[in-house]
């Protein structure tokens, strides 16, 4: 999920030929429901509505089962662990 425009994501994702799609959150309105805002930013600021890196686990009925969010992008938390814990939901 990004802040970008629209027509920028698509552009982006046609050029990378990713596999899953791209979610534009432009009012930021679904950064701040799930509290992942970075703050640092206010309204009007070009990076307004930026989340904090992380991920998102959404099980197959869209519920959200689990959410990592950590405050800055040069430590993120270990892939093994997230696939643990991630794994030990999905068996749940």
């Amino acid at each position: 999920m990004t802040y970008d425009d629209v027509e920028i994501l698509k552009q982006f994702h046609s050029k990378e030929a990713f596999q899953y799609p791209l979610l534009s959150d432009q009012d930021a309105r679904h950064v701040e429901a799930l509290g992942i805002r970075n703050k640092t930013y206010e309204a009007g600021h070009n990076l307004y509505g930026i989340p904090h890196p992380g991920v998102i686990y959404v099980d197959q009925t869209g519920t959200i089962r689990a959410k990592y969010a950590v405050p800055g992008y040069r430590s993120r938390p270990p892939f093994e662990a997230l696939l643990e814990h991630i794994t030990g939901l999905v068996s749940q």
